[in-house]
């Protein structure tokens, strides 16, 4: 019988904000899988480091960081064949990925490649969303209001009508963008119901309103706004 491949999410980035399941499989992995910065380190396997057992086979994908798709889609092929022989041989597989596999989580694209064959578990993970929210104090929605997800590299024009149309706006993967949606948000008088998070959950984490927001961000940094009277209260 071939194995069973597991996708994990591990949170945003604080070992302890890893679920129960998470931390059981991984603890009792023979192998795992999870992405990895080209010539760098991973993220996801920074998370689940004091849980990985000692002996397990690591495959690790270098998956460069580069606006075309072709090399990425290389890696994740790359590494896909490698889950699958682990498979085929008997064995399970359990994947590492930071946030949740399925929202903006690198374990879609080895879903949509071994899913068909293989017998597939998806374990969500805590959102960096909703990390964000909650160290910055931030209730996103109540009762019928709508949330808005919009990733930073969309082009400036259509931010501006998506936040424009919106009540409660998440802006991800601010990152090299931050100048662009900052100048955004300050077109449309929003500034002052803007919050700016960077590294949500980590020991280096900055929480403060985007008007203090440094000149640069990392990639794993969000833009939470709201709109009108706040309707929790």
């Amino acid at each position: 019988m071939a194995g069973k491949l597991f996708g994990v999410g591990l949170g945003p980035g604080d070992p302890d904000l890893m679920t129960l399941r998470a931390h059981r499989l991984i603890s009792g992995a023979s192998v795992v899988a999870y992405p990895a910065l080209a010539g760098g380190e991973s993220f996801a396997r920074s998370i689940a480091a004091a849980v990985i057992p000692a002996g397990c086979r690591e495959i690790v994908m270098d998956v460069p960081m580069t606006v075309e798709r072709a090399p990425a889609q290389a890696a994740y092929d790359k590494g896909a064949a490698e889950i699958a022989a682990v498979l085929q041989a008997g064995e399970d597989v359990v994947c590492l990925c930071e946030g949740d596999p399925f929202f903006y989580g690198s374990f879609m694209y080895l879903f949509a490649r071994l899913s068909a064959r293989f017998e597939v578990e998806v374990v969500p993970g805590v959102t960096s969303i909703t990390t964000c929210a909650a160290r910055a104090g931030m209730p996103l929605a109540a009762r019928n209001e709508r949330l808005t997800v919009l990733p930073g590299p969309l082009p400036e024009d259509e931010l501006r009508s998506r936040i424009e149309g919106a009540e409660s706006v998440v802006i991800m993967k601010v990152g090299r963008h931050l100048a662009k949606i900052r100048g955004v948000i300050e077109g449309l008088g929003l500034t002052d119901r803007a919050m700016y998070v960077e590294r949500a959950s980590l020991p280096d984490e900055v929480v403060c309103p985007l008007a203090e927001a440094p000149e640069r961000a990392p990639y794993f940094s969000m833009i939470l706004l709201t709109k009108g009277a706040d309707p929790w209260l």
